[in-house]
């Protein structure tokens, strides 16, 4: 028997073959908390009948079903790899670094077509009894990535569903030896892509990628459910720095409009020669929106500067993992 609070819950996540079709859970992820619920459409007859006071009971229905929520969690040393994939598009084979055991995952902007989860969630009760509530094509519309000082690398995924299925039994969760990311292993560069500089006095990244997609496509002949949805607008990468006023190099592209490749990582401990487990976001054409330095008080001034990043024609946006998971 689990613990009945909190404690006891559970998460675990497979890659689906064909959109809302169940795969058991193989990989279970240590989250710190989640929203992912049914949602479900109804409808009420109005019919009126002499003498009745209230609707029938037996007269409400169900128009439609899905599937929405987020979920929180602590970017670790393991075991992300299929987020990112069902985030950035590309399907991604981890390559084997020399002999062996660091593995890189390279993770670039593609279409999302075919990359959807299943999501199985163990809900405790008070008695310790773990319900089962498995969530079947789940596309994620949007991952959200966040460190600043003291704290962990944290990610937040917007996931739109398929449906809930409670008839699945629920898989018994193991979980690998990790660590999270955290703010003592956080770099930022920027310049010339390929050739970015540290810079100094940055306090807080975030960095949010979304995934417009059409989440209705709801139709006939589909007993009340959507088709996988598709996406329906350009990939939206956009951010926030926030630092100590330093230096003028983020002030002056403000100024200026100029374009710089920002680098984003986080290196931790040796795994094997020259390989480290490492978390790195590049982004190859970032514009400040916002954030010239104001002063408000006798304090340091610091200026909080919003980015959006684009393509520069040539180069991708791309997430690189570098773990000792051989596989996603």
């Amino acid at each position: 028997m689990a613990i009945g609070s909190g404690l006891g819950a559970q998460l675990g996540i497979a890659a689906e073959t064909t959109y809302g079709t169940f795969v058991a859970p193989a990989k279970f992820i240590e989250f710190t908390k989640e929203s992912l619920a049914l949602k479900k459409t109804t409808a009420q007859s109005a019919g009126i009948a002499a003498g009745r006071l209230m609707a029938l009971s037996s007269r409400r229905v169900v128009t439609r079903r899905e599937v929405g929520g987020s979920l929180d969690l602590e970017v670790t040393n393991k075991g992300m790899g299929l987020l990112l994939q069902s985030l950035m598009g590309t399907t991604v084979t981890p390559v084997q670094g020399g002999a062996g055991p660091a593995y890189t995952q390279t993770h670039t902007l593609a279409s999302v077509a075919g990359k959807s989860l299943t999501i199985q969630k163990g809900v405790p009760l008070t008695s310790g009894t773990v319900t089962d509530k498995t969530f079947v094509g789940c596309k994620i519309t949007s991952g959200e990535f966040s460190c600043g000082v003291g704290e962990m690398l944290t990610a937040s995924f917007e996931i739109d569903g398929r449906d809930c299925d409670e008839g699945q039994t629920l898989a018994a969760a193991s979980y690998a030896n990790m660590s999270p990311f955290h703010f003592g292993q956080m770099a930022l560069k920027a310049g010339s892509y390929s050739s970015e500089t540290a810079l100094d006095g940055v306090r807080k990244v975030s960095v949010k990628i979304e995934r417009p997609q059409d989440v209705e496509r709801f139709y006939a002949n589909q007993s009340a459910l959507k088709k996988e949805p598709i996406e329906n607008d350009q990939v939206k990468v956009t951010g926030n720095l926030e630092t100590d006023y330093v230096g003028t190099t983020l002030d002056d592209l403000h100024t200026s409009d100029g374009a710089t490749s920002l680098v984003w990582e986080f290196v931790g401990p040796n795994i094997a020669t020259t390989y480290f487990e490492t978390f790195r976001i590049t982004l190859p054409a970032v514009r400040f929106d916002e954030g010239p330095p104001v002063v408000d008080g006798f304090g340091v001034v610091k200026p909080s500067f919003n980015f959006t990043a684009l393509y520069d024609g040539t180069n991708p946006v791309k997430v690189e993992y570098i773990s000792t998971d051989a596989t996603l």
